[in-house]
């Protein structure tokens, strides 16, 4: 099984990217995050991000949704990843939790997903939701965490430019397909590392 990971700039696209791979016949699995938020907040908690156990409830739910995803073919795409909650905590000023570092340890140990990582850039803007309250300049900070994060624990950032959205997801496709590998495919190029 192979699970590629999508990342990047809050408001960026990645759900929609994932909504369209899921068209296209991917197995998929959404943000754990904006669940975790969605549910609090469904139980009249305004801002859960603030709680301490939030990071702990993210990890819980991506653990589990990685492990019950279903196995219908050889690749799974996950809306994030526990290196994303790593990126998280730092944007947060927050300690990393243990259990953070527990299942960051487990998905290295087991290899979980793949060592390319979708990494896509964001469209110049970034629109607020009740999950998403940043200004665009901070989303622009908290994609640099994620760049910082994915690479100290030695991922390859597959660089996903903004386009189309349609662009986006066949250029993620092809890779994930094997029709086009990183450097191959039109508007994809794996990132170089500083």
């Amino acid at each position: 099984m192979r699970r590629y990971v999508l990342t990047g700039t809050p408001g960026a696209g990645k759900t929609s990217i994932l909504r369209g791979l899921a068209e296209l016949g991917h197995p998929v699995v959404e943000e754990a995050a904006t669940a975790v938020i969605a549910q609090a907040q469904a139980r009249g908690e305004d801002e859960p991000w603030t709680r301490a156990s939030f990071l702990d409830d993210i990890v819980e739910m991506q653990r589990r949704r990685q492990l019950a995803a279903p196995v219908s073919g050889p690749v799974q795409v996950y809306d994030r990843s526990p290196i994303c909650t790593h990126a998280l905590a730092r944007h947060l000023g927050r300690p990393i939790p243990p259990a953070l570092t527990a299942e960051i340890e487990r998905i290295t140990s087991e290899r979980v997903y793949e060592p390319e990582v979708f990494f896509v850039r964001n469209l110049g803007f970034c629109e607020p939701t009740s999950a998403r309250r940043i200004s665009f300049e901070e989303s622009l900070e908290f994609e640099k965490v994620h760049e910082e994060s994915y690479r100290a624990f030695g991922y390859r950032l597959v660089d996903i430019p903004a386009a189309d959205l349609a662009d986006r997801v066949a250029a993620v496709g092809a890779v994930i397909s094997g029709l086009g590998a990183a450097d191959g495919t039109p508007g994809v190029r794996t990132m170089d590392r500083p």
